[in-house]
């Protein structure tokens, strides 16, 4: 497996794994308004959108590491 398909499918897990926190998160936060919990009072939904922020910025870095290698890749050829 080449690199390049390895960071493109790495980006894509984690964004979904920052999605999916992200959205934990928000029902997190509706269920504690109607005295409910979704994760057992372990993460509050603060901290579980803490962690997605976290997961999205590799995600942006992954892809700023992708357009890095594309523009390498347009200037040699240029």
């Amino acid at each position: 497996m080449n690199l390049n398909r390895l960071v493109s499918w790495l980006s894509h897990v984690l964004a979904a794994v920052a999605f999916l926190l992200l959205a934990l998160g928000v029902v997190e936060r509706f269920a504690n308004w109607f005295g409910y919990t979704v994760v057992n009072q372990k993460y509050t939904p603060g901290r579980l959108v803490e962690f997605a922020a976290a997961f999205a910025i590799f995600v942006m870095a992954l892809l700023l590491r992708q357009l890095r290698e594309e523009m390498r890749k347009g200037s040699r050829a240029g």
